[in-house]
């Protein structure tokens, strides 16, 4: 593959990702060409040592997926983490989506059941002193604000752990796929 082949690839992969965000992706591969060419290698050359193309797009995809995750911590950028590290590769997806699709689907359960309990809470408060309880209206206002305090805590508990998988889910794939920088550069 010739240097305009694999740049055209590369673009292609790239497409929907920031202009700017292509155009430097685009660069760097183009010095590599040049540092190559300077160097006495032909563009097959340098295409072949850089790899495929498509991949190379893939993984800085991923990448910008999870810079995105760092820098807005919201569920359109979880999401965009999320499928960027899924789309690396077809053996993580069948690996990997089972276990996203249960632990995802008892989060979901768990936090439609926290908003339950606080909607119920929110019913005995503002009902239950009209309604005659045992305990009499102090209990109702009580088992009100409990219930909803409950479920309020369950709420912020289910964010952290939201959080933290989809924190260990970035981990996993910089890990992997090496999209990790060093945390120790090395001194010249």
């Amino acid at each position: 593959m010739n240097r305009q082949a694999f740049i055209d690839r590369l673009r292609l992969g790239l497409s929907g990702l920031p202009p700017a965000a292509i155009k430097d992706a685009v660069a760097d591969y183009e010095a590599h060409f040049a540092e190559g060419e300077a160097a006495g290698r032909t563009e097959e050359e340098v295409a072949a040592a850089l790899g495929d193309p498509a991949r190379l797009a893939r993984e800085l995809r991923a990448e910008s997926g999870l810079k995105k995750w760092e820098e807005q911590r919201n569920p359109t950028s979880a999401a965009g983490a999320i499928f960027a590290v899924l789309g690396l590769g077809a053996i993580d997806i069948l690996i990997l989506l089972p276990i996203l699709m249960t632990v995802g689907g008892v989060l979901f359960g768990l936090i439609v059941g926290a908003i339950g309990v606080f909607v119920a809470g929110g019913v005995v408060f503002a009902a239950g002193p009209f309604m005659g309880p045992p305990g009499g209206p102090a209990a109702a206002l009580l088992a009100g604000i409990g219930l909803m305090a409950l479920a309020a805590s369950a709420g912020a508990v289910l964010t952290i752990i939201v959080i933290g998988l989809v924190n260990a889910l970035v981990w996993y794939g910089r890990l992997h796929y090496r999209l990790l920088k060093p945390a120790i550069e090395p001194q010249s």
